[in-house]
């Protein structure tokens, strides 16, 4: 029998993602200018938009 050895693929960070979202959603959260809880309101859904942009389009993109 013959093993194949894989190179080991380095594990992707989507970090830098996550971090421009969380802040872009906090400063939109701040601008809206209707009271402070909007910035962290702003926060998560920035959070939550970047999920779905890594999940949808960044690793659909590396199966190509």
């Amino acid at each position: 029998m013959s093993h194949h050895h894989h190179p080991h693929q380095e594990e992707k960070s989507y970090a830098p993602f996550y971090l421009v979202a969380l802040i872009t959603g906090l400063f939109v959260g701040a601008i809206i200018d209707r009271g402070l809880i909007y910035i962290p309101i702003g926060g998560v859904l920035g959070l939550l938009t970047a999920a779905l942009f890594v999940n949808k389009v960044v690793k659909g993109r590396e199966n190509v």
